[in-house]
């Protein structure tokens, strides 16, 4: 297994992010497109979730691809930020085909951000707009920490944020992971630097600083972030040819990188989610040990992913929690 050419999510050949963020409002939403419908599916372990469309990615639904997929900061605010992609989708001639109507399938997942010290006292609601805007700058390069859905996320320990990873499989397959970070557990082994994603560590992508010793096994960690201000949503991508139920197993094998990236996780104060997506175009050459491998790397992924966006947060005014460079040293 080796990084993909980004090393982000869009190093699967056909997929593109987009982000947009709003300063004043400290809060922004992230969008995954290809370019066709691609098959999805989620898996849900935390226990406040905040979704949109979500049952419909079931084996047993009837709609079996989805257009795009959204992570958006605001609360359940946050879920109309799925309209305004649906809006441009629409424009763009996409969707479920009914008769002459198209509907685009866009399932998302939000985060609290709202006490993070932005303003919050808008006349209307924000998220469409971020969403449309988000869909339009949707591209193979994006940018990572304090961007998107994670731009005003926290963490029990530090600032939150926006991250990525992918890696390419010895049978040619490419895995990417997309995050926004918001957790109340921490990236870090007590206040760091290092962090527990340590071991998946692939070059220096997050600061190669080795795996932390001296770590109490016996140690409670306090619950510093209050009721309904946590959550890690995430997706999972590859361009192998996956069912629905497939894209499941891949999105429930990814939650133990979630698990190796944040302590604690899937509290139940987190709405810790994992979409997966498949693009369709590799076949499985074996069905069993191709998916053995997917799964173990989507796990790979997202706990890189997670410290990244840790590691590449950044400093802003107002900021109510320090950025893990402020104390760790340049990204």
């Amino acid at each position: 297994m080796r990084n993909g050419v980004r090393n982000l999510i869009t190093d699967v050949p056909g997929l593109r992010v987009g982000n947009a963020q709003d300063a004043g409002l400290r809060s922004g939403s992230t969008v995954l497109l290809a370019d066709h419908p691609f098959v999805a599916a989620v898996s849900l372990m935390g226990g406040a979730p905040g979704t949109r469309e979500t049952d419909l990615l079931a084996p047993d639904r009837l709609v079996q691809e989805v257009d795009a997929l959204v992570l958006s900061g605001g609360s359940a605010f946050g879920l109309d930020a799925c309209s305004g992609v649906m809006e441009g989708l629409r424009a763009a001639g996409r969707g479920f085909a009914v008769g002459p109507a198209r509907v685009p399938i866009v399932p998302g997942a939000i985060l609290f951000d709202l006490l993070n010290g932005g303003d919050k006292d808008w006349a209307r609601n924000p998220y469409a707009d971020l969403g449309r805007a988000a869909f339009e700058a949707a591209g193979p390069e994006f940018d990572l920490g304090s961007a998107g859905a994670g731009y005003g996320a926290m963490t029990g320990t530090w600032k939150g944020g926006l991250g990525s990873a992918s890696a390419v499989l010895q049978n040619g397959m490419t895995v990417g992971a997309l995050v926004a970070v918001n957790a109340l557990g921490s990236a870090t082994v007590a206040e760091g630097p290092q962090f527990w994603a340590a071991p998946w560590e692939m070059g220096a992508e997050f600061g190669g600083l080795g795996i932390a010793t001296g770590h109490d096994p016996m140690h409670e960690p306090p619950l510093t972030k209050r009721r309904g201000e946590a959550t890690t949503i995430a997706i999972v991508a590859t361009d192998a040819a996956l069912t629905q139920a497939q894209a499941q197993r891949m999105a429930v094998a990814a939650q133990d990188g979630m698990a190796r990236a944040l302590v604690p996780s899937h509290t139940l104060l987190d709405g810790d989610l994992v979409f997966a997506a498949a693009t369709g175009a590799r076949a499985l050459a074996d069905p069993i040990a191709d998916s053995f491998a997917l799964g173990h790397a989507a796990a790979c992924c997202l706990a890189r992913a997670i410290a990244r966006a840790v590691y590449l947060a950044r400093t802003m005014a107002g900021d109510v929690q320090p950025a893990w460079h402020t104390r760790h040293g340049a990204a």
